[in-house]
């Protein structure tokens, strides 16, 4: 076995891994910058057999007093918030955002999300790591 850099003569052997697993999703585009870590895994015989992709995503965190102001200048606040945060994080290079919202307010602030354009992607189980 060997893990090494991927290298663009990897690519028709990827695709046709990435096609045999059949997941609903397009093979990712390895030449965006956000992918900062592209590894392949070779087995005994050479072959690849594995990949992993690191790409880029961004997690927002919002912070809003519940006790500024009234619901609607709140919602006003965040509108405007929300409008120059999306305009920053594009400036930036970055081309999706996350939030994970607490349970006590995910059915209402979730809504709201929904107005502003988010989806909720249950289709797929998330995870995560800290090193």
């Amino acid at each position: 076995m060997l893990i090494r850099e991927y290298t663009e003569s990897d690519l028709a052997r990827l695709t046709q891994i990435h096609s045999v697993q059949g997941f609903d999703y397009a093979f990712p585009d390895l030449e965006n910058p956000l992918f900062v870590s592209k590894l392949v895994l070779q087995d005994t015989d050479g072959q690849l057999a594995m990949a992993a992709f690191a790409h880029l995503t961004c997690e927002i965190y919002l912070l809003a007093d519940p006790k500024s102001g009234t619901p609607r200048s709140r919602y006003a606040n965040l509108l405007a918030l929300h409008q120059v945060a999306r305009q920053d994080l594009h400036r930036r290079g970055l081309e999706d955002a996350h939030a994970w919202l607490p349970p006590r307010i995910a059915n209402r602030f979730g809504k709201r999300l929904l107005e502003l354009g988010w989806a909720r992607d249950d289709s797929w189980t998330p995870y995560s790591i800290r090193f």
